[in-house]
């Protein structure tokens, strides 16, 4: 069975399909999980017009797919670079974590779900750098 898969992936319009599927439903698990993590909900949030929810989401799906970019460079098989992906994603939820240690004399979430556009913007700006230095250690 191994020998069969390395052979279909031998075939590039193959090989991207299977990570760019692979890929699409990483970032619908780890938006669904992080969704979890956040106090408010994101797509109701969007839907509303919070301009401050929707960037801290686009930084995230920005984050999620740098990093899924960098595994899949670095990786000889789709299988790596979804362990590369899954520990990225929890880098990046550490990262979120840490923003909001840092930040003691007001609460993250509160201030995004009230539309902080700022707030969403710092959230968005660390989430793609951080992004940047996990996919630079991703091997």
């Amino acid at each position: 069975m191994h020998k069969e898969v390395d052979q279909l992936m031998a075939i590039p319009y193959l090989e991207t399909l299977a990570f760019y599927s692979v890929a699409v439903l990483a970032l619908v698990v780890f938006l669904t999980l992080w969704n979890m993590v956040t106090k408010y909900n994101d797509w109701e949030e969007i839907k509303k017009g919070n301009v401050a929810v929707a960037l801290a989401t686009g930084g995230k799906i920005f984050g999620i797919c740098n990093i899924f970019r960098f595994s899949m460079l670095n990786n000889d098989t789709l299988f790596e670079s979804i362990i590369w992906s899954c520990y990225g994603f929890v880098l990046l939820v550490a990262a979120y974590f840490i923003f909001e240690l840092l930040t003691p004399r007001f609460r993250i979430d509160e201030q995004v779900k009230k539309d902080n556009r700022a707030i969403g913007f710092i959230s968005f700006v660390i989430s793609v750098s951080m992004s940047y230095v996990v996919g630079a250690s991703v091997t």
